[in-house]
């Protein structure tokens, strides 16, 4: 209707007085409402014309959306495993710091076996204090064995040499026991051996082994008496929390509550999404300028920026699965979604995240004009572009004084 206004101004209304001065036709005699289409078909004509023609340029250089919001992140409290609550550290509403506890589970079976654990390494400890005072018998074992057969070398040399320098002094029975003795002694020593190097082992490999295995189990226990505490993951507000003592939580089927960030862009209170037509992806960049109302803030235009557009359309979005998509199941074709931020700092001061807002991007071609390179027809097409931005302008804060009578008086809300 705005449009329609402004384009008459320059078509049927220069229409009307040439018709109303120059031929002299009065309004109520030869111009009635049933001659107005035929004594003013050419500003009527001449006005739809230019009226759809701006409507297009308004529209797809200064694309308005009604589907904007600044939208928030949830993070759901959930314990890596289920069972019952045994106690509660927060109220529902509370403020909470990340890394403060929420709530806890029952912990009985964690804590046995952690003692379970513990007692595998106490024994395996004890186990390697024995397993020492094995390894020095069986070395002073060793030793005996190897002095035991030094003597015996020692005596069947002395016994060699007697017979060597009197054949009748030392028998040969004699000589040969000593042999059988010393082979005796040589595999006594070689036992002591075996036996020392299997404690070694045992010491060195199998035992401590054992003991690592028991520390990572002890570990392990640990780790699990603690994920019975559920801690804040971020800063945020505690919401739809009614946990009580002996209520079962599961991290699957039953969630205890939710977080919501009061800080970041997580937040809702640093960046605005809007989803603008498609048609809108030439024009709107980053670096845009916009301008969004919002329901919770009525009566308030606040000037925004664009940050970041995504640079694909939800809607054509495909994952596999076990049926053929219909494209024509599809056919909703989609918005182009975009981020921006306040042009001023506390600009979404009051807006509460989620709200529902309107929102208007401007194309800006200033810098292009200023630069002096453009002929005469882009130079007057771009001006023209610039300045009927005013008009979507204008609507947007009609737009704003209107929503809340729309909301409370015609939509009953």
């Amino acid at each position: 209707m705005l449009e329609f206004l402004l384009c008459s101004l320059v078509t049927i209304f220069p229409d009307y007085l040439g018709r109303r001065f120059l031929q002299g036709k009065r309004w109520g005699h030869e111009i009635t409402f049933f001659t107005m289409w035929y004594e003013l078909r050419w500003g009527i004509t001449a006005c739809v014309l230019l009226t759809v023609a701006l409507i297009t340029v308004i529209f797809y250089y200064h694309p308005s959306t009604t589907n904007a919001s600044p939208f928030f992140r949830t993070v759901t409290m959930l314990p890596e495993g289920g069972g019952r609550v045994d106690a509660v550290y927060v109220d529902n509403g509370q403020l909470v710091k990340a890394g403060d506890p929420l709530f806890s589970l029952e912990e009985s079976s964690q804590l046995a076996a952690m003692e379970v654990a513990e007692s595998k390494i106490l024994e395996l400890d004890a186990g390697i204090k024995l397993a020492e005072a094995e390894r020095e018998a069986m070395r002073g074992l060793v030793a005996q064995a190897k002095g035991s057969l030094d003597q015996a070398q020692n005596e069947l040399r002395l016994k060699r040499d007697l017979q060597q320098r009197d054949a009748g002094i030392v028998s040969s029975n004699e000589i040969e026991r000593l042999e059988n003795t010393i082979e005796s002694r040589v595999g006594a020593l070689t036992a002591a051996n075996a036996n020392l190097q299997a404690v070694q082992a045992q010491l060195e490999s199998v035992l401590p082994a054992q003991r690592a295995s028991a520390v990572e189990a002890f570990e392990q226990t640990e780790v699990e008496v603690r994920k019975t505490t559920v801690y804040a993951s971020i800063a945020g507000r505690v919401a739809q929390f009614l946990l009580k003592p002996g209520d079962y939580v599961n991290p699957i089927l039953r969630p205890a509550g939710l977080l919501i960030p009061v800080s970041g862009v997580e937040s809702g209170l640093v960046e605005v999404q809007a989803g603008f037509n498609q048609l809108a992806a030439p024009v709107v960049k980053p670096g845009t300028l916009a301008e969004i109302t919002c329901m919770s803030k009525p009566f308030t235009v606040i000037p925004m920026v664009v940050v970041r557009v995504v640079d694909v359309i939800a809607a054509g979005q495909l994952r596999p699965t076990d049926s053929l998509v219909d494209i024509e199941a599809r056919a909703k074709p989609g918005t182009l979604t975009v981020a921006m931020e306040p042009l001023y700092a506390n600009g979404l001061a009051g807006v509460l995240p989620g709200t529902k807002c309107l929102a208007n991007a401007y194309t800006n071609n200033h810098e292009e004009i200023a630069s002096g390179d453009l002929g005469l027809g882009s130079y007057l097409f771009l001006h023209m572009v610039d300045a009927v931005g005013i008009v979507h302008a204008i609507i947007l804060r009609i737009q704003a004084l209107v929503l809340p009578v729309k909301t409370l008086v015609f939509a009953g809300h």
